[in-house]
């Protein structure tokens, strides 16, 4: 009997969970056209979202180097990260790729991605979080569920 793989056994890679919602809604506006003006604001708006996505991903890469561990998914976790930006959000990764898509939706001035963000949210969160939280609690314990107990798993 073989030992179940060192690996949370997510779904599928969470930027392509991102990525594919994305480019149907705008398969969908080219050919659906759902208009998303708010007077200019949509530009206000999405880049700052943009911004702070950017900023988010690249301070959770940090901290996963300081923390020793592995951004991607489909290797073996080597640690908790729980310094850094891992101090406010379990997910600080799905955070920004979420700023990131919300703020892209509105410089594209497409309702379509708006509409299935939700969709998408519950795939993260069924299909990779729920994943990687069974899979750390396994793998690390009782620091993971202290861990748990202390950081809010989006903000």
């Amino acid at each position: 009997m073989r030992p179940a793989p060192d690996r949370p056994g997510i779904i599928a890679p969470p930027p392509l969970i991102y990525l594919v919602p994305f480019a149907a809604g705008l398969w969908l506006q080219r050919h659906l056209p759902l208009s998303l003006e708010w007077g200019g604001w949509e530009v206000w708006l999405g880049w700052p979202l943009v911004g702070a996505a950017c900023l988010g991903f690249v301070l959770a890469l940090m901290a996963l180097a300081r923390a020793g561990t592995s951004v991607n998914p489909y290797r073996a976790s080597s640690a908790v990260a729980a310094a850094g930006i891992y101090r406010f959000s379990r997910n600080p990764i799905y955070l920004a790729d979420t700023l990131f898509y919300l703020g892209a939706a509105l410089l594209w001035g497409s309702g379509w991605q708006l509409l299935l963000l939700p969709v998408v949210l519950v795939v993260v969160q069924k299909g990779v979080i729920t994943r990687e939280e069974a899979y750390l609690e396994r793998k690390f314990g009782a620091a993971y569920l202290a861990y748990k107990n202390r950081v809010r798993r989006w903000v």
